[in-house]
Formats: C-alpha cells, structure tokens, sequence
C-alpha cells in the first residue's frame, strides 16, 4: 500500500488520565490497566500493516515504551480539541507528500488488521472511508486530500458525530465499513470476555 499512511492518536497511559469515564466506574488504575491491554492491542495489529506508521501522543513523546521506533514515527497532538489534533495530523501528512491517509484511536478492541487494510483498499476506489462507532461517532476515518470542514463545528464525544460527518461527505464518493464499538464505559466492556480478568472486584 505504497503512499499510504496510518495515524494513530494515543494518550499518554498515566493514572487518572485516561478513560475517565471507564474510570467512573472501575477505578483509575484499573481503567488505566484497561487502556494499557487496549493499547497493546493496537500495537498487535497495526505493526504488521504494510503502511508508514505515526503515533501521536496527547502529553508528550515518549522514546521508550511499547511503540517500537523502528515501527513507528513519534509525533505530538497539536490542538484545542479533537478536530483540530486530527486535522493537524492530517494537515502533516499530507504535506509529506502521503496520497491516503487514515486515522484511528488507541481504545477499539474489536479492530484488527484485516480491517485496516480493507479501509485502505476502499479508499483506492473512494474518496473517503468512515468507520461507523455504535456510540454515534466514528472510530475511522480516511481521505485522499485534506477537508477541514470535517473537523469544524462538531460537538466532540457525542452522538451527533458520525451523522454531521457525513452531511458534510454528501456529494462524496464515501465507502462505510462495518460498524463497531470503541471502548468509553463499563457497559462497552463488561460483556467480553478478554476483559473479565480486569473487572473482577467491580460490583453491578
């Protein structure tokens, strides 16, 4: 997949700073022990993915964790929110000179490789790939050149997401892939089994 490159947006894992609203209900060190599970897990199926490959960090870099710099270009989220951190990612890979470019977070459990490179193969043949979240949001998204309205006038984190995205994406060549759900509350989670192991002193 030649010209093609993956964003990757991450927090920095550091207690009382990551999934707070997992944290609401398990605890901060065990939300912070699910984020750290959730991001191996990213490292597991995005290290294959034959793709250039940047991490950016919410806080600052971090030169020796589980990204491997050899694997991965280290960078820092420039923004006041969201839309803009992703839009200046995108903004920067663009002006490297990447033809496809798409983004995801660090907390899906149900993504994997496969995925990946089916979002990049539908965006040969489109000009944008969305990754519906059941939460109303998206935990994907893909383009060929760099639209801005798409990170403007969204209310970040709610419902709402997802369907203003593809409003602005109405005369565009759009492929959708399956939906899935990102991990942001207990309930994302208490069902599976890869999380028991976390959440056994957790009460309902």
């Amino acid at each position: 997949m030649k010209n093609s490159l993956l964003l990757i947006l991450t927090r920095n894992p550091e207690l009382g700073k990551c999934k707070t609203r997992l944290a609401s209900k398990v605890g901060d060190k065990t939300a912070l022990d699910i984020y750290q599970f959730l991001l191996d897990h990213t490292v597991s199926f995005t290290k294959e993915l034959e793709v250039e490959k940047w991490v950016y960090y919410s806080e600052e870099i971090w030169e020796d964790d589980i990204w491997d710099n050899k694997i991965y270009q280290k960078k820092l989220q420039i923004g006041e929110d969201l839309g803009e951190r992703m839009m200046n990612a995108f903004k920067e890979g663009f002006q490297t000179g990447f033809d496809n470019i798409i983004i995801i977070g660090s907390d899906m459990f149900h993504l994997n490789q496969s995925d990946l490179e089916e979002a990049f193969s539908r965006l040969k043949d489109n000009d944008y790939v969305v990754g519906p979240a059941e939460d109303g949001g998206y935990y994907l998204l893909g383009m060929k050149s760099l639209n801005k309205k798409l990170f403007q006038n969204k209310i970040w984190g709610t419902d709402t997401v997802l369907s203003n995205t593809l409003k602005d994406l109405k005369s565009d060549e759009v492929a959708l892939l399956d939906e899935k759900n990102d991990v942001d509350y207990y309930e994302d989670i208490k069902d599976i089994k890869a999380f028991e192991p976390f959440l056994k002193h957790i009460k309902e």
